[in-house]
């Protein structure tokens, strides 16, 4: 929200689970004293669905003014037939997306990439954050990129596990990244946008003499933008700390077996990874950031010449589909090199994806390959899910679970601990709550850690030094 307000004149809202929290924070802080990099506030407009949304984001952006939007689900796909438009017209907008299941068989509240999978073929560039610091930083990448190359941006990241996690990080440094603003790039845009001087033209229709044409010619902004966004990430590096890449690596140099992901799934990984790589094991994982336009020359950049075997986990089940798209493009990018690659599915509608189902996918590519796998459920239909191994890690951490019930309180009290214990002292806090859309009176767990150190670790706490069971109507006074 931070980030979004940064970099917009305009955001035109309709709240969805669970991306409400990030329109709402805009709005509040419209009307505080805080300025955009226009020293302007920024003008927050509700509309009836996020159909209207992104209409009035695109109408916004043809006008001159630069606008974003935050959604998910259901109400992303309502913002579709405008993607295409902003695209086409390489209008730089941004859309920050807390990313969840899309209703098939039934509504889910929860998080997965089958929305944000869905976008794909809009022409819009997609950006993926891992974390809760991720989602802050690399929103920022997204709408300087979004500026300097004249293109969409959708900025995503795991609706609930990341959008809904209190955490402890280090904000970004408003005034240093003012400083990284092409406003050059920002007057051009402004220059072909309809005004009664410009003599411009928009929305035309076109035959099939020049439309082809039309579409090709927009080529050469998709091949710029991975530049582009390698360069910012480089500057958001600079001021942050951080080794931001289109793809980061981490691993074994001389690693056999990787994982290529994108998402909270990724922090899990690696905590797998430098388990086994202190056990002597030759792993890694490829961590995806910038996932439209997809670089092959990243790719290659990080990915170790050693590897023999890979496992994609994709979000989101595509059926019928001969593999779910990350894999897909794994695939093509790698099609001339000599590796075994295998694809898989994991947390749908935010389903806890802990350390020993990762252990699973190391163990597989470490034997008999297995295709089209899943992790974290038992399938006894079609028997594609991997086996499961007793497999723990020690973190380090000081871990609480509390039992609750919808509406008592231990939510909002659960993370008053954490922004107390975090705000007020040198500890790292990290809290998670699960509850379902029955809202009051279905039974709440809340997943909080303490550390000297930051945390990372996007699953429930299973071993905790503390578990609170609390009855129904009897309030404690926690803190």
């Amino acid at each position: 929200a931070d980030a979004a307000y940064l970099f917009s004149e305009i955001a035109s809202i309709y709240p969805i689970t669970p991306s409400s929290p990030m329109a709402t924070e805009v709005d509040v802080i419209s009307h505080t004293d805080k300025k955009n990099i226009f020293n302007d506030s920024v003008k927050v407009v509700e509309m009836q669905s996020e159909a209207g949304a992104a209409g009035a984001m695109h109408g916004a952006m043809l006008a001159g003014s630069l606008a974003t939007t935050f959604t998910a689900s259901q109400g992303l796909l309502l913002m579709i037939p405008n993607m295409y438009k902003m695209a086409g017209e390489c209008l730089p907008a941004v859309i920050h997306v807390a990313a969840r299941t899309l209703a098939t068989h039934a509504l889910s509240i929860f998080g997965d990439h089958s929305d944000i999978y869905a976008t794909r073929a809009t022409g819009f560039c997609m950006l993926a954050s891992t974390n809760v610091e991720d989602a802050n930083n690399l929103a920022a990448v997204a709408h300087l990129s979004a500026i300097e190359g004249s293109l969409p941006f959708l900025h995503f990241f795991d609706g609930f596990r990341t959008s809904h996690e209190v955490n402890k990080v280090m904000e970004l440094d408003e005034e240093k990244v003012k400083e990284l603003v092409n406003f050059d790039k920002i007057n051009e845009f402004k220059k072909r946008m309809l005004n009664v001087d410009a003599g411009i033209q928009k929305g035309m229709a076109e035959n099939e003499d020049i439309y082809f044409q039309s579409v090709e010619a927009r080529n050469e902004l998709y091949n710029k933008m991975p530049d582009i966004v390698n360069d910012y990430m480089k500057k958001i590096n600079d001021i942050t700390g951080k080794d931001y890449k289109p793809f980061n690596y981490f691993g074994s140099s001389d690693a056999t077996n990787v994982i290529v992901a994108m998402g909270s799934v990724c922090d899990t990984t690696k905590l797998v990874v430098k388990d086994l790589m202190d056990k002597g094991e030759k792993v890694g994982l490829i961590e995806v950031h910038l996932y439209r336009p997809f670089s092959t020359k990243y790719l290659l950049d990080v990915l170790p010449s050693s590897v023999k075997n890979i496992a994609v986990l994709d979000r989101t089940k595509e059926a019928g589909s001969s593999g779910e798209p990350l894999y897909l493009d794994i695939c093509a990018s790698l099609k001339d090199k000599d590796i075994n690659i295998v694809g898989g599915r994991y947390g749908l509608s935010s389903k806890n994806t802990d350390p020993s189902q990762i252990y699973s996918v190391y163990k597989m590519l470490e034997g008999e390959l297995k295709n089209n796998f899943t992790i974290g459920i038992e399938d006894d239909v079609t028997n594609l899910s991997l086996p499961k191994y007793d497999y723990k890690l020690d973190l380090g951490f000081k871990e609480i679970k509390i039992y609750g019930f919808g509406s008592d309180g231990m939510v909002s009290t659960s993370k008053d601990i954490m922004k107390l214990v975090g705000g007020n002292t040198d500890s790292f806090v990290q809290g998670y709550n699960q509850y379902d859309s029955k809202k009051s009176g279905g039974v709440t767990i809340c997943n909080l850690r303490i550390s000297d150190n930051p945390i990372n670790a996007p699953f429930y706490v299973t071993e905790p030094d503390i578990v609170l069971l609390l009855k129904k109507n009897i309030y404690l006074n926690l803190i």
